[in-house]
């Protein structure tokens, strides 16, 4: 299913000040795309253009994990079967890699390390990924381990930022795509330093989808630190959540024995930024 451009020119009248013109401007030019695909607003908007633009020759790379909620996967999954998407659901290995396992400051580098190379070794086209031009601004070693395998960030080219991949997702008819929240992979929730385990993971997702059902939040992080584990909420889920605050707790401790407390989100806040290199 191919959606048109919808495109009217920008306030000079050029095509190219459309986002989506230049966007599919950019995929053009690529004989073959590999769009890696983690379930999140960015990765499917690119894939949903890719596809668009390049039919056949743009293939959905989709990795599990422990570290990825199962929710994501369905989300992917569904979404190629109702498009017609060529989509290969595959495991990256990053559990099988002590660097990563190690969660040092740079974890991420050594989870895009595996993710591109299980690419590369099981494709021969140019891989895309949903990186947007905001991610820029941030701390991102995946970018380098991006680098290394010669990705490609068409948001980043042609200048998109998160809010216009947004605008996008919903010109392409991506419905409640389009809102997704945030949600980057579980292991990004365990403190620096300490060791990522599957079971550490399935501990996290289980508290998040209880605080889900439960209040209905914005945002919801279940933060795994040394001291315990940390609920961040958005503030007005933090103020819902006030007077449940004992029954809350008791549900969370059928999961766990750990310290439980709550705090306000924070965005990347189990990141200790004085431990990177």
């Amino acid at each position: 299913m191919r959606h048109g451009c919808g495109c009217a020119g920008g306030r000079n009248g050029s095509p190219m000040s459309d986002p989506l013109v230049a966007l599919h401007a950019v995929l053009r030019g690529i004989a073959r795309a590999e769009v890696a695909v983690s379930g999140g607003v960015d990765s499917l908007t690119l894939a949903a253009a890719a596809h668009d633009v390049l039919g056949a020759r743009a293939t959905m790379r989709h990795a599990t994990s422990p570290a990825v909620p199962p929710e994501a996967t369905a989300r992917v999954r569904a979404l190629a079967a109702a498009r017609g998407w060529a989509l290969d659901v595959f495991d990256a290995g990053e559990f099988a890699d002590p660097r990563y396992r190690a969660n040092p400051a740079d974890r991420c580098f050594f989870c895009k390390t595996n993710l591109y190379g299980a690419i590369a070794a099981r494709a021969g086209g140019t891989i895309l990924s949903g990186t947007n031009s905001d991610d820029l601004a941030d701390w991102r070693p995946g970018l380098r381990a991006a680098s290394q395998h010669g990705v490609r960030h068409p948001f980043v080219e042609t200048g998109i930022d998160k809010a216009t991949v947004r605008q996008l997702a919903a010109r392409l008819g991506l419905g409640a795509i389009a809102d997704l929240p945030a949600a980057p992979c579980l292991s990004s929730r365990i403190e620096t330093g300490l060791r990522v385990e599957p079971e550490l993971l399935a501990l996290i997702h289980r508290a998040e989808r209880l605080l889900a059902e439960a209040l209905a939040p914005r945002t919801v992080r279940a933060r795994l630190r040394a001291a315990g584990l940390v609920i961040e909420l958005d503030p007005e889920a933090l103020h819902r959540a006030a007077p449940h605050r004992d029954s809350l707790v008791a549900a969370l401790r059928a999961l766990t024995d750990r310290p439980i407390s709550f705090a306000p989100y924070r965005t990347g806040s189990a990141f200790l930024r004085g431990a990177h290199p």
